[in-house]
């Protein structure tokens, strides 16, 4: 294990390279050799692990925590206080500020996710303890869990419940938590903790963090599970709590795949999948404490269309075999969105509602490119000309400028003044034979129209050959 920690070590002499220059260390060695149960925090607290860690926050952006200090603004303090924060870490006399609570609301629209926002110095704190325990503690995380892990991503979570279908496990036990992150049983994961870490010190750090309370409304409230999401330590906590659950199913001999706290059991046959619901309720409410939403946890078959979603695809079978599909409520989802991008009400010229259409298309077609959906897209390409073509119509406002620029286009004089002065409404216009010809495929796109399919293909094609 101390090797382990001893990864974090590198030169003091070595110059900072970015950012946060200023912000050096005290020389955490000093003169004397600690012994391994101490080391750990030294590592936490080593110059260049702190450096990654503001770089790390400052990349992330994010709202100030309630003392209202931002990313930018740390910076100086860093470079005032650092010595005296450190001290503080090291006797133990640091005390992290309570988190801001703020409210978002669920994709699903189920209601709200509760987030708490930690301060900027509290942030990198906990940044730096994140990435020297992640090395620790990754080695132990079972094969099946796809969650806030480097190298492993939801992508790859959908793929091997596919693989999973394909051998015959046609049955999942959907597992919903009941407010999992503010949730977590407090003295559970510090046992858990402990198994793992011997430097004490460490331990009542990360305790001090998960009772820093929480500021909603002016009051503070204290936190006595729990660990909200929002802060950078959070999701590392989580899957080390969860953790126990994988490896008790993973003894049993059961296939378990989990992304943060979405849970999906496999079997081969509904009968044992409805046994498999029950036992994995056992441990997670019996062992840890947790608490399983009964509403939404479920039975249902991976091949079924309407019932089965997990981290927004689905699964579809066909004379090739199983396939993955984008779940229709994500789709339905993503439609809206580019329907409200494309509203005529939005007050922005043609090519800046194009640059928000493709700043979307690529990050949802960059999460759900492993999905068979070229046919879908397909559609939704022409469906976005036509709500271009509709948003440009309604920009020219007047008739005289839709007949002007018809003319321009190369429509004839007759028949721009008949359109020009047309009464029909926005979408039939946008799918007319004389919008097509003059507002064509081919001068949306020079104006910055985005093509779903091509980077659908392109993504395809990146990801099969690395």
């Amino acid at each position: 294990m101390k090797a382990e920690y001893r990864k974090g070590y590198r030169q003091r002499e070595r110059v900072e390279r970015e950012g946060y220059a200023g912000v050096r260390s005290i020389d955490t060695r000093e003169s004397r050799e600690r012994d391994g149960a101490e080391d750990l925090l030294e590592v936490i607290l080593d110059r260049e692990n702190l450096n990654r860690a503001y770089q790390r926050v400052k990349r992330n952006h994010g709202a100030p925590g309630i003392d209202g200090m931002t990313v930018e603004a740390a910076l100086p303090w860093l470079r005032e206080n650092r010595d005296e924060l450190l001290q503080r870490i090291r006797e133990g006399t640091y005390r992290p500020s309570p988190v801001r609570r703020k409210e978002i609301p669920k994709p699903d629209g189920s209601g709200v996710r509760k987030l708490g926002i930690p301060t900027v110095i509290d942030r990198v704190v906990q940044q730096a303890i994140a990435q020297t325990l992640q090395p620790v503690f990754e080695p132990l995380f079972s094969e099946g869990s796809y969650g806030y892990r480097p190298g492993r991503s939801a992508q790859q979570a959908i793929r091997k419940v596919k693989t999973c279908a394909e051998q015959g496990y046609g049955h999942a036990a959907e597992i919903d938590l009941s407010q999992y992150f503010d949730t977590l049983n407090h003295e559970l994961l510090l046992n858990i903790l402990r198994k793992q870490i011997q430097d004490r010190r460490v331990i009542d750090l990360i305790k001090k963090y998960l009772k820093s309370g929480v500021m909603e409304s002016g009051v503070r409230r204290r936190t006595e599970e729990g660990s909200p999401q929002g802060g950078p330590l959070s999701p590392l906590l989580a899957n080390i709590y969860l953790n126990e659950f994988d490896q008790e199913m993973e003894k049993r001999g059961v296939k378990v795949i989990r992304y943060a706290d979405d849970i999906v059991i496999l079997a081969k046959s509904k009968r044992a999948a409805k046994r498999l619901l029950e036992s994995g309720r056992t441990v997670l409410e019996q062992r840890l404490k947790l608490q399983m939403n009964m509403r939404k946890s479920k039975v249902v078959s991976v091949l079924s269309q309407k019932h089965f979603k997990f981290l927004g695809f689905a699964l579809g079978k066909n004379k090739n075999g199983v396939y993955i599909r984008v779940h229709r409520e994500s789709l339905a989802k993503a439609k809206k969105k580019l329907k409200e991008l494309t509203g005529r009400s939005q007050g922005r010229n043609a090519r800046q509602v194009m640059e928000s259409v493709k700043v979307y298309i690529r990050g949802w077609v960059g999460y759900f490119y492993v999905a068979d959906m070229k046919r879908i897209l397909q559609s939704w390409n022409e469906w976005l000309r036509r709500r271009m073509r509709m948003y440009i119509w309604k920009q020219w406002k007047k008739p005289r400028t839709k007949v002007d620029n018809l003319r321009k286009l190369g429509i004839p004089e007759w028949q721009a003044y008949q359109w020009g002065n047309t009464r029909l409404g926005y979408w039939r216009i946008a799918g007319s034979a004389v919008l097509n010809r003059s507002v064509t495929n081919e001068r949306l796109a020079q104006a910055g129209n985005y093509d779903f399919p091509a980077q659908y293909e392109r993504l395809r094609q990146l990801h099969l050959n690395g």
